[in-house]
């Protein structure tokens, strides 16, 4: 497993128009017409692009040559003579000398994900496309190289994390720091004109900079919100959807993070019971994990833990909601999954070690690449006026902190609103693919199935034994670029995807064993 968590959790870390009739036979779209000036210059349509290389130079993912431009937008589109932001964006040309006439469009998870920065970790997921395909990655408005909501202190970064609460003592803290990235960000930015509506009419100009192509819109979790919004609202330029790990409209991001978390742990821990060498050396990992909670409730650990990058020692405290938001990360891939009962058995016995010796990695690499900025102007906007403390999640791992934070945050926090149809479901005759891993912790199966229902040329793929984000494991790549070129969703013989098997849990530090 790579030392670089995030890599493996990228494609992670949460509309109606009927009778469209969008889909154009892949035959009979003509070649894009890509006019090289120079070498090293493309021209598409309005735009002119430059050789660049994109990705982040941090995290030990290579980078990879692109052709890049900025695309001013106004800021806040109901003055459009006002502050204008520029948007990064990135072309990943086509290996075919004429490629297709549409343009894929990937769109990044989060809220807070920048394409730009994230393709190079799923760039294999992409090659089946991209041999007649030209790819078009454009970093969100708030994130990557377009005019990121993020104050540049690590603590107000913290602070404007939509998904990891402080704790509980340090929330008045927090609000604090809040308030001060909010004055910070006020010379440049104003949070409430960032949010999926601001998105879909950026992405909407800059398709008409390209010379108007049609659109095959890849999105991952988050992304998949803003594919149907974008779908919803210029549907005639939707040439074909992909959702993957997808968010049903009317899902409140936040409102069911603890209850799926909690459905695939169990299900995760009773398979790890049901297996004579599992159960036989951790016996039940989740009472465990249980135990491991209640008593860090009572007493936090203060640790001195090697930093995994520097290897310098560090201290460290460690309480039950960081234990919880750890435990949520790793179960997000089946790979870490797997060392979940080995991980919880040696903190249950007094070694935390091998749970945070990945804590840096997993949550800090995680939070790192998104803008927690970016994700509280969406969720503040579109989600957090739905949301209620449930008091059956009290007792579940992940417990009410996270839809507690958000409460407390998005008064604080200048948001926008959604419109009145937003969470109506995508009725559309686009031809739709959607991803579903059996034990995804964040967007369980049920939300493609609820999807696929109003959309009559969609299909769902449930892959079993996996996590959060599909598009890179095994036949996946090649399923998602035959799709793309025959528009025939229930047509693909998916069989190919039934080696994907479950991954047996660690029995100790070194694997599953023989």
């Amino acid at each position: 497993m790579n030392s670089r968590l995030r890599n493996l959790l990228v494609l992670l870390v949460v509309a109606t128009a009927a009778g469209w009739w969008v889909a154009r036979r892949h035959q009979e779209s003509r070649a894009l017409t890509v006019a090289a000036a120079a070498p090293d210059v493309l021209h598409m349509g309005n735009l002119t692009l430059e050789p660049c290389s994109i990705g982040r130079k941090d995290t030990g993912v290579a980078t990879v040559r692109a052709y890049c431009t900025s695309y001013s937008v106004p800021e806040n589109r109901l003055a459009p003579g006002g502050r204008t932001l520029r948007l990064r964006v990135a072309v990943v040309p086509a290996e075919a000398a004429h490629a297709d006439a549409d343009l894929v469009v990937f769109l990044d998870g989060g809220p807070g994900g920048a394409a730009t920065q994230e393709y190079p970790a799923i760039a294999a997921a992409f090659a089946p496309l991209r041999r007649q395909h030209a790819l078009l990655l454009v970093d969100q408005r708030g994130t990557g190289g377009s005019n990121p909501l993020d104050c540049g202190d690590q603590e107000d970064a913290r602070s404007a994390s939509a998904s990891t609460p402080p704790a509980g003592q340090q929330q008045a803290q927090a609000l604090e720091r809040l308030r001060n990235c909010v004055a910070r960000l006020a010379p440049h930015a104003a949070p409430q004109f960032y949010a999926t509506a601001d998105a879909v009419e950026d992405l909407e100009d800059l398709r008409r900079a390209f010379g108007g192509p049609q659109l095959d819109l890849v999105g991952v979790s988050y992304g998949t919100r803003v594919a149907q919004q974008y779908a919803r609202r210029h549907g005639a330029a939707v040439r074909a959807l992909v959702l993957d790990s997808a968010v049903p409209n009317d899902l409140v991001l936040g409102s069911e993070q603890s209850r799926n978390l909690e459905d695939v742990l169990r299900e995760l821990f009773a398979r790890c019971r049901a297996a004579a060498p599992c159960a036989g050396r951790y016996g039940d990992p989740y009472r465990t994990l249980q135990e491991l909670q209640a008593r860090l409730r009572a007493h936090p650990e203060q640790l001195s833990l090697r930093d995994p990058y520097t290897f310098r020692v560090r201290e460290q405290r460690v309480t039950a909601d960081s234990v919880a938001q750890l435990v949520r990360v790793y179960a997000y891939s089946p790979y870490t999954a797997a060392l979940l009962p080995y991980v919880l058995h040696e903190a249950g016995s007094g070694d935390f070690a091998p749970l945070m010796g990945q804590a840096q990695v997993a949550v800090g690499d995680v939070a790192d690449s998104l803008s927690g900025g970016m994700a509280l102007s969406v969720i503040c906007a579109e989600d957090a006026g739905q949301l209620r403390v449930n008091a059956d999640d009290a007792a579940t791992v992940l417990g009410n902190s996270i839809v507690e934070w958000l409460l407390a945050a998005c008064p604080v926090w200048p948001h926008g609103t959604r419109a009145a149809d937003f969470a109506e479901p995508l009725r559309s005759a686009t031809p739709t693919l959607v991803l579903a891993g059996e034990h995804d912790p964040v967007t369980p199966p049920r939300y493609g199935k609820a999807i696929v229902s109003t959309l009559p040329r969609g299909r769902l793929l449930q892959v079993a034994g996996q996590g959060h984000g599909l598009l890179g494991v095994g036949c996946m790549p090649r399923l998602v670029a035959d799709f793309i070129r025959t528009l025939d969703a229930r047509g693909l013989d998916a069989h190919c995807l039934d080696a994907l098997a479950q991954t047996p849990p660690f029995l100790d530090a070194n694997g599953a064993g023989p």
